[in-house]
């Protein structure tokens, strides 16, 4: 992990833990229902001011919390085209088994690549840091012929190491389309 993703890191675990004291709130506008309010913005009164911590103009996260429930927004660092199409089709593959998650949004917000939804359900039934380590560290791995998700609390990191599976793919796609090149060009030689 590099010094300058460090402290950003630490910023959005310590906004995270804060913004996820959520409580109870039933809805002020239709009796017996609790909907998330950052969802619903019935009421702007239970709602807080949203926060974006940004590493670059590329790289932010966007924390809208309310009186019973938080949206995490994350946008990836995309440099190039290529990083562009490899991360969508990165969250693409998570968003569509977002029931596997349970915080995982199905759509994210404009301008976002990524977007997490925590209600005081989820607060109530899972231990909070574990939520806040749930963003921060979940991983991936290849699983024999389909990818499985999971929490390891031990190795890698959604957020530190997002940028680095990017890079991955990205070296696997040049090495693929010169090996491809390569073939084509020799049946000319």
């Amino acid at each position: 992990m590099s010094n300058s993703l460090r402290p950003y890191l630490a910023a959005v675990r310590s906004t995270l833990t804060a913004a996820l004291s959520l409580e109870n709130f039933s809805s002020q506008v239709v009796e017996r229902h609790n909907k998330p309010e950052v969802e619903a913005s019935t009421s702007r009164e239970v709602l807080l001011n949203p926060l974006t911590i940004s590493r670059s103009a590329n790289e932010r996260v966007l924390i809208e919390p309310s009186i019973n429930s938080v949206r995490l927004s994350i946008k990836i660092k995309q440099a190039d085209e290529i990083e562009q199409i490899l991360c969508h089709k990165f969250t693409r593959f998570m968003t569509v088994r977002a029931e596997s998650f349970i915080v995982l949004r199905r759509k994210p917000i404009p301008g976002y690549d990524i977007s997490f939804l925590i209600t005081n359900f989820h607060t109530e039934t899972m231990l909070k840091h574990k939520l806040v380590d749930f963003i921060i560290q979940l991983r991936c791995r290849l699983f024999g012929d389909s990818w499985l998700f999971y929490v390891d609390e031990a190795s890698a990191r959604f957020m530190e190491d997002v940028d680095k599976e990017i890079s991955e793919m990205k070296l696997s796609l040049n090495a693929r389309a010169r090996i491809v090149a390569e073939s084509y060009l020799s049946a000319f030689a």
